[in-house]
């Protein structure tokens, strides 16, 4: 039947997202989107118009669900807990599957300054919505707690250092290294 997709868009998503992780944006070509996602090349431009389209639509539900489990992570009764909880999330993330495929937005983030704008776009946004989770809920706890700056400076802060831990991941600090970066950073903001 003509217009209809004769494949599960969700789960060619999940899957795209998958080689995008493994291999980066730049690296990853329609054809192993193809070949990973089990859909004919043709099939997936006539559905989405090319790689950076399904990158996008990709990257769009990652963020969704990264941005939703980090408000998760944020929603303890005080600012410590709240941030360390935070980092935990970032790191559970980072490390996750195996081999370890890293920060997917961080990736995409160094290799799509010069590859796409629009992929550069997409990135750009999420980080500044996860600067104002991060913002709301410090703004939001009332337990006594006392920044050494401000909730939006210490906001962004918080974010820059969540690429960092990235960074370090990818050159084989284990997963209590990255915790103790974020722990000193959290002892930094709010004391111990």
């Amino acid at each position: 039947m003509a217009g209809v997709r004769q494949f599960d868009e969700q789960a060619t998503l999940e899957r795209a997202l998958g080689i995008f992780s493994e291999r980066g944006f730049r690296a990853t070509s329609m054809l192993d989107l193809a070949a990973g996602t089990g859909v004919q090349r043709g099939s997936l431009y006539h559905a989405y118009g090319g790689k950076e389209e399904i990158f996008l639509r990709a990257f769009g539900e990652y963020s969704g669900r990264f941005l939703a489990g980090a408000a998760e992570a944020l929603d303890r009764p005080d600012t410590r807990s709240a941030l360390l909880s935070f980092f935990d999330f970032c790191v559970d993330t980072i490390v996750a599957g195996s081999p370890r495929r890293g920060c997917l937005s961080t990736r995409t983030a160094i290799e799509a300054a010069t590859d796409s704008e629009r992929t550069a776009t997409a990135v750009r946004a999420f980080l500044d919505k996860l600067e104002t989770v991060v913002h709301h809920r410090l703004a939001a706890i009332d337990d006594g707690a006392h920044l050494t700056v401000d909730p939006r400076a210490a906001a962004r802060l918080i974010v820059t250092t969540t690429r960092g831990i990235a960074v370090m991941e990818r050159v084989d600090h284990t997963p209590a290294e990255l915790r103790a970066i974020a722990e000193t950073l959290v002892t930094t903001l709010v004391g111990p």
